[in-house]
């Protein structure tokens, strides 16, 4: 980024903020309301529209958004959406550009209170919060997960590294993970998702938001669970991500 677009970032930062803000209050009260008057359709559309009004506040940041949906999958199928995890930017275009899928996030306890609009949408949404340092609960909640996800025919999403790269560079998948996931999904299928240059929007932290970043997503087609070992497929779908990151 040269000098001109440094200093410019970061009054468009502020401003992004502010708006970024006030959506994270208005979409908390529009959540609540769609959830427990209208149910789970309504509320999907309100995360759905939330996510992607923050893509298109990205794009005020000048970032360019290039997705290919290779999976050719219909709907009404159960899914694990494994991917890289470069920033906490991953999220909405995953949500909204995958938003077919219904996709629903193994996230870390200490989200799920705090944050307007993101922790109710974790809590009530259909997605799964898990305690790092308790292995026992996070693998029973990792259980009922992959068995919620079996039945209502969603996709789930895990960002198998564990945490995320700040430099780009994929660290390598963490498997437990992923395969209590597999065990609970028997038949479903995987679909391998690859972020790059996500990572560069938090180039200097949350602030400021660097400009003209190029954020790349591809969905790879689909893998069926059953087709082999769980070592053998987790390492596959690893192969995969990391040869989709340009």
């Amino acid at each position: 980024m040269n000098k001109i677009a440094q200093i410019a970032s970061y009054p468009i930062s502020v401003i992004f903020y502010l708006l970024f803000g006030l959506m994270l209050l208005v979409f908390d009260i529009a959540q609540r309301i769609s959830l427990f008057i209208f149910g789970y359709q309504a509320h999907k559309k309100v995360v759905d529209l939330f996510n992607g009004t923050t893509v298109l506040l990205l794009r005020l940041l000048g970032t360019r958004f290039s997705v290919k949906d290779n999976s050719t999958l219909p709907k009404n199928l159960p899914i694990l959406l494994v991917s890289n995890h470069q920033s906490m930017w991953d999220i909405p275009p995953i949500i909204w550009f995958l938003r077919r899928f219904h996709p629903k996030f193994v996230s870390k306890k200490e989200l799920g209170k705090g944050i307007p609009t993101i922790s109710f949408n974790l809590k009530h949404g259909g997605s799964v919060l898990i305690d790092r340092d308790d292995r026992e609960q996070a693998t029973a909640q990792l259980e009922n997960f992959g068995k919620y996800l079996m039945e209502t025919k969603r996709s789930g999403v895990i960002f198998a590294e564990g945490t995320r790269s700040r430099d780009g560079a994929m660290k390598p998948f963490r498997p437990s993970g992923l395969t209590t996931l597999i065990e609970n999904m028997p038949g479903a299928y995987i679909v391998p998702v690859s972020i790059t240059n996500s990572w560069k929007l938090q180039r200097y932290g949350t602030f400021p938001i660097p400009l003209g970043v190029h954020f790349k997503l591809i969905a790879h087609p689909a893998i069926k669970i059953e087709d082999q070992p769980i070592p053998e497929l987790i390492q596959e779908v690893e192969t995969i991500v990391r040869n989709g990151i340009s």
